[in-house]
């Protein structure tokens, strides 16, 4: 199968975060693969140093930077140099995130407030970090990832929809509020994605025939087709798209 070549992404720079693995590997390399200088944010050393090592033939090989993404100096020490290195940043993509299962019963304040961090303020902190310098070119994309998960109230994830249904959310604000400096906003909502970690949830053959069936179409969607989506947002061709939702869940309606 092939796929479309953007020209616009050529040379520009893009910051995934959560990048090291899974969906947001996806789109490092997806974004490699188009010419554009990448830099992505991750915790997880061991996959990250091995996916710079896989793609360092690409014509700009991405960066792999350390970031703990709890940290909004840490955000904001890791932006500022990208900028230093690279110039203003072209295309941001809040990729990073984390759902672990939890019982509500057994909850703290603490445990809240830290998926929270994890999986929803770092991507306001990363949008004002980026914007900083999206400004003064006058134009920029910010790709914010949310989830199917909250759409269809899947069992044992309270906190973690409650921040992507939040992300929805962020997204529109962020459109409004950055339209007039030339920023579009949108959010990719990913269904159930083929990643080793979902694979380890979904690991049975009754399970993985059970989410198939949920779907429109009886097939499995891989990380690719999540970085698919995000190219084309962040490329030119979608220049009067902002402020809104595209699912790649294959049409997942439910259990």
């Amino acid at each position: 199968m092939s796929y479309a070549i953007y020209p616009s992404l050529s040379d520009k720079t893009i910051v995934v975060t959560g990048g090291g693995s899974g969906i947001g590997a996806a789109m490092v390399e997806a974004f490699a693969q188009q010419g554009a200088r990448v830099f992505f944010l991750d915790v997880a050393e061991h996959d990250s140093l091995a996916l710079e090592e896989t793609l360092r033939h690409a014509k700009h090989p991405p960066k792999f930077l350390r970031c703990d993404l709890r940290s909004v100096d840490a955000i904001n020490g890791t932006f500022a140099g990208i900028v230093d290195a690279a110039g203003p940043i072209d295309v941001l993509v809040n990729n990073a995130g984390n759902d672990d299962r939890h019982e509500i019963g057994e909850l703290t304040a603490s445990y809240w407030d830290d998926r929270i961090a994890v999986n929803l303020r770092h991507q306001f902190f990363c949008a004002q970090a980026a914007t900083n310098s999206m400004r003064r070119a006058g134009r920029g994309v910010i790709l914010n990832l949310g989830s199917v998960s909250w759409h269809l109230a899947l069992p044992n994830l309270a906190i973690y929809m409650t921040a992507k249904a939040g992300i929805e959310g962020l997204t529109r604000g962020l459109a409004r509020d950055l339209g007039s400096a030339g920023i579009r906003v949108n959010c990719i909502i990913p269904g159930a994605v083929k990643t080793p970690r979902q694979m380890q949830l979904w690991q049975s053959a009754e399970s993985e025939a059970k989410v198939v069936a949920s779907q429109c179409l009886p097939l499995r969607i891989e990380p690719e087709h999540v970085a698919r989506m995000a190219l084309f947002l962040a490329s030119d061709d979608a220049s009067r798209c902002s402020g809104r939702d595209y699912f790649v869940d294959a049409g997942w309606y439910g259990e």
